[in-house]
């Protein structure tokens, strides 16, 4: 049933570390899925610098999905959005031909407190490469589906599964849900796409005779149902949908032509992609010896 598992790898950005999991050498993308990063946890003090600010950057050619299980962000970006979004909520951001965005810890600022979270990329079908950038902010258990039962705490993020469907604009066929666990809790994943893959946050499970511990993502054969059992209270998010054929990656753009990915390069080093409406006194710039467009 167990494909492969993969190690979140820990990157120390500045004033914490994030875990990333997709893209892996191994296994680039998990249905459309083609970016995974576990954001923290870690625990900031008030008045800690705005360096470990995420500055205006561009995307093209996917859609960005961040989930908070601790923790607050402000969203702002150049369709005119500016947004919190807190635990249990979703922030959907479609790149499409192009769109930037800053991530502000300015809650944290003030406060101080913990960040523990989820940031996904799914690269958009072909035909919906270059639409038109958009921004929805989803919250509340009406959109985002809820299930309780026996030790199983369910919600879905987006996409359709266990009967249930999330108000989230998805592009093509998916599935992202969050669990909480009791230890000794049971709970299965239905062979319902060919592509699924579930990634412990925190605690530890038990798959297919296999344990899985935080920061382990298991990717799963197609074909069977996958029964998980908490060996202790745990997180796992599950994902996975239908293949959206080979994409590249370069930066912060994703496309299915290595000629956009260098148009895109070339029009943010220009100035040519609009920054945030309410942040755009400063930017990342495009890193001075990119590497070529990789395959995913």
């Amino acid at each position: 049933m167990i494909d492969l598992v993969i190690e979140a790898r820990r990157h120390d950005i500045g004033n914490f570390e994030v875990g990333r999991v997709l893209p892996f050498h191994a296994r680039r993308m998990v249905g459309p899925f083609t970016f995974l990063d576990h954001m923290g946890p870690a625990e900031f003090a008030p008045g800690f610098p705005k360096s470990a600010d995420v500055r205006p950057h561009p995307h093209i050619g996917l859609s960005t999905l961040s989930y908070l299980f601790q923790g607050e962000i402000t969203h702002r970006d150049s369709v005119g959005s500016e947004t919190v979004i807190k635990p249990g909520e979703v922030n959907w951001m479609t790149a499409g031909s192009g769109i930037t965005h800053s991530e502000r810890f300015e809650t944290l600022r003030r406060q101080g407190g913990r960040m523990d979270g989820m940031q996904a990329w799914i690269a958009l079908p072909k035909e919906f490469e270059e639409t038109d950038p958009g921004f929805v902010h989803i919250e509340g258990d009406v959109d985002l589906p809820t299930y309780e039962e026996r030790g199983l705490k369910a919600r879905l993020i987006a996409g359709e599964a266990f009967g249930a469907k999330a108000n989230v604009p998805i592009f093509s066929p998916l599935f992202y849900v969050h669990w909480e666990l009791e230890a000794g809790a049971t709970a299965a994943l239905p062979a319902e796409y060919a592509e699924r893959a579930a990634y412990v946050a925190d605690g530890r499970v038990e798959v297919d005779g296999r344990e899985l511990n935080a920061l382990q993502m298991a990717v799963f054969e197609p074909g069977d149902t996958v029964v998980f059992k908490a060996l202790e209270r745990s997180t796992v998010m599950l994902l996975g949908g239908e293949p959206v054929g080979p994409r590249f990656m370069e930066w912060n753009f994703v496309s299915s032509s290595k000629e956009r990915i260098e148009q895109a390069k070339a029009d943010w080093k220009a100035g040519r992609m609009k920054l945030p409406d309410l942040d755009h006194d400063e930017f990342i710039p495009l890193p001075e010896t990119p590497k070529p467009p990789q395959p995913l």
